[in-house]
C-alpha cells in the first residue's frame, strides 16, 4: 500500500474571552451552553413551550444540572413571521419568570431575550444579568442606554427588517464579509452608548436563505474579525430540519452535528433548547482540541 503522510486536523479551542456580569465573570476560553426557556406559546418547536412557573423552574433545575452555562428566558415568538405582543404583555409573561428564578437559582447566570426598551429595563430590574437582542442591528438608541446604565453584558444579533419582512432582506454577495460589517456598525453603536461587554450573534435563519446559512457556517471564523464572543443559534431550526425532511421534533441529532461544526468555527456560545446533548458536545469537542505542551 502507498506510504501516505500522517495528517492531522487542526482543532483548537475558541480565542479566549470573558464577559462581566453581576453575578461574576463568564469565562469563554471554553465554549458554554446557553439554554432556551421559553414563555411563549408561539415558539416554532412545542417542546420549548413552557406554561407556567412550575414548569419553568423545573425546566431551569433540569439544565442547570445538565451544565447550562446561561439560561436564556424569553416572552415572545423570535420566530420569521412572527406576530408582536404589545410591550406591556411581554413584561407581565417575562418579569415574574425572571423573578421566580431569581429567587430559586440566585447564582445562575440569566439572559433576557428581549429587544424593547421598556422590556429590557423591567429585566434588568427583576433580575437578569445579560440582553439578548436579535434585532441587535437596528437597536434602539433607548435599549442601548438601558444596558449600558444597568452595566449589563449584551448579545447583538445580526437581522434585517423586522418578523413580516425579514425573510425577504436576504440578498448578499459575500455574506461572511457583510455580515461582519453590519456587526461592527451595530458594535460601535453599542460601545458609544457605554456598553462594555459586547457578544454577537450571526443571526442564523434571520434575514437568510437555507443555503446562506450552511455558508455562514462555513465562513464563520470570518467573523473573528469582530474581536468579540461568538454566539450560535442553529438548535433544530428550519436550516435543518428542512434539509433532512423532517421535523423540528425529530432534529436533534442533526442540531447536534451543527453544534460540532460551529464549534470547530470558533464559536463561545451554543444556544439551545437540549442541553445535556450539547454539553456533552462541547466536553468531546475539547478533547478534540490540541493542547500546548
Amino acid at each position: 500500500m502507498p506510504d501516505f503522510p500522517a495528517q492531522a486536523l487542526s482543532f483548537s479551542p475558541p480565542r479566549p474571552f470573558s464577559i462581566k456580569t453581576s453575578i461574576g465573570l463568564i469565562d469563554l476560553s471554553q465554549a458554554l451552553v446557553m439554554g432556551i426557556l421559553n414563555l411563549s406559546p408561539d415558539s416554532f418547536f412545542a417542546g420549548s413551550r413552557l406554561n407556567d412557573e412550575k414548569e419553568l423552574l423545573s425546566k431551569a433545575e433540569r439544565m442547570l444540572e445538565e451544565g447550562v452555562g446561561i439560561l436564556d428566558i424569553g416572552a415572545m415568538s423570535s420566530r420569521p413571521g412572527a406576530q408582536e405582543i404589545s410591550e406591556q404583555e411581554e413584561i407581565q409573561i417575562l418579569a415574574p419568570g425572571i423573578r421566580a428564578i431569581r429567587m430559586k437559582f440566585p447564582k445562575a447566570i440569566l439572559s433576557a431575550d428581549v429587544f424593547r426598551p421598556n422590556v429590557a429595563e423591567a429585566a434588568l430590574s427583576e433580575g437578569a444579568d445579560i440582553i439578548n437582542d436579535i434585532r441587535g442591528c437596528n437597536a434602539d438608541v433607548e435599549l442601548l442606554s438601558v444596558v449600558a446604565r444597568h452595566k449589563a453584558p449584551y448579545m447583538l444579533m445580526h437581522s434585517r427588517g423586522n418578523f413580516a419582512d425579514m425573510h425577504r432582506a436576504n440578498s448578499y454577495e459575500n455574506i461572511a464579509v457583510e455580515i461582519a460589517s453590519e456587526l461592527q456598525q451595530a458594535i460601535s453603536r453599542a460601545r458609544e452608548a457605554g456598553i462594555t461587554d459586547v457578544v454577537v450573534d450571526p443571526g442564523f435563519g434571520f434575514s437568510k436563505n437555507p443555503e446562506q446559512n450552511f455558508a455562514l457556517l462555513r465562513e464563520l471564523r470570518y467573523l473573528e474579525i469582530l474581536d468579540c464572543p461568538i454566539l450560535i443559534g442553529i438548535s433544530r431550526k428550519s436550516m435543518i430540519y428542512r434539509a433532512l425532511n423532517c421535523s423540528p421534533e425529530e432534529s436533534l441529532n442533526g442540531s447536534t452535528a451543527l453544534h460540532m461544526a460551529a464549534l470547530v468555527q470558533g464559536a463561545h456560545i451554543l444556544r439551545v433548547h437540549d442541553v445535556k446533548p450539547a454539553t456533552e458536545t462541547i466536553r468531546l469537542f475539547s478533547k478534540l482540541c490540541l493542547q500546548e505542551s
